[in-house]
């Protein structure tokens, strides 16, 4: 007979889950990246992540900013200027987001930004 510790052990935290569905969904992730190095126009993340569409960013941002990782900063300037930043929920994955590069560095060493 199975103990309830073990029991427990074998189920996926529901936390855990949804953390992982949410920075892991497509793109998600390198924009995140992005952010760490701190503001972004939408203009440089679109730039800097080799195959995202427009569409798609704008969906993962305001996917983020609804999560309370991203805050959209409109500067009343003409033209009107538009960053993106992490909050402090957001700024809190750097160590998450360092892991993965580091496992990334180590494991995916052969693949080059051509490959994807």
């Amino acid at each position: 007979m199975r103990s309830i510790q073990t029991e427990h052990a074998e189920q996926v935290c529901p936390r855990f889950h949804r953390a992982v569905e949410l920075v892991g969904k497509r793109w998600t992730g390198a924009i995140i990246r992005m952010l760490m190095d701190g503001p972004r126009r939408f203009s440089e993340i679109l730039e800097a992540v080799p195959g995202l569409h427009d569409r798609l960013l704008s969906e993962r941002l305001k996917e983020l900013e609804g999560e309370g990782l991203v805050r959209r900063q409109v500067y009343p300037e003409t033209p009107v200027r538009i960053e993106y930043e992490l909050t402090e929920r957001g700024r809190d994955l750097e160590r998450v987001v360092a892991e993965v590069q580091r496992w990334a560095d180590r494991w995916l060493a052969g693949l080059t930004r051509a490959a994807h």
